[in-house]
């Protein structure tokens, strides 16, 4: 088996753990900091957009993981060889995926910034704009904070508190509740 072969192995992998991990550490940074201590810069993606307006003072938030994920990238090019250097390389790739994808879906799919509605052709990206509605019909956000798994977190927060989705409308008392949350 050929070195390159191996190292792309070692690459991928960590790529594909990181990308998924990159999720859930943005579900954290967007719950505990990005709607307490950052609310002043975060709101500007709860609140229209003056018309014309291409950017919003959030989107500054959006690149913080940036020169990270590129530092990570040149490591894995540049660097001493070893293990060290693959896994860098792979974080960084990991990251920068995660980066392109939430900027293609949510930016262009969800708050429609980018011509990708093709995507609603499939179910998955259906639940997961519906899914990031619910955070944003709520006056200061609330859970989902996830984005990628934002309907599981949905699915979990309702088990949790043993009540219904926010924002949904209160479940009849003369008849059963339904068992799912969304329908694609």
């Amino acid at each position: 088996m050929s070195t390159l072969f191996v190292h792309a192995i070692v690459w991928t992998a960590v790529a594909v753990v990181v990308a998924v991990a990159m999720d859930f550490w943005a579900a954290l940074l967007h719950g505990r900091v990005w709607h307490s201590w950052l609310w002043g810069v975060h709101r500007s993606h709860h609140e229209p957009r003056p018309d014309g307006a291409r950017f919003e003072a959030n989107d500054a938030l959006s690149l913080l993981h940036a020169p990270i994920a590129i530092a990570l990238i040149l490591f894995g090019c540049r660097g001493a060889p070893g293990i060290a250097r693959e896994v860098a390389f792979g974080v960084g790739i990991g990251m920068s995926a995660f980066g392109i994808a939430y900027v293609v879906v949510h930016d262009g799919l969800v708050h429609e910034r980018m011509p990708v509605k093709w995507l609603l052709r499939f179910r998955y990206f259906r639940s997961v704009v519906r899914a990031h509605r619910v955070h944003h019909s709520l006056a200061a956000g609330g859970a989902p904070y996830g984005f990628f798994f934002g309907r599981r977190e949905l699915v979990r927060t309702v088990r949790l508190k043993g009540s219904r989705r926010p924002n949904a409308p209160a479940p009849s008392s003369n008849g059963p509740r339904p068992r799912r949350l969304f329908r694609a």
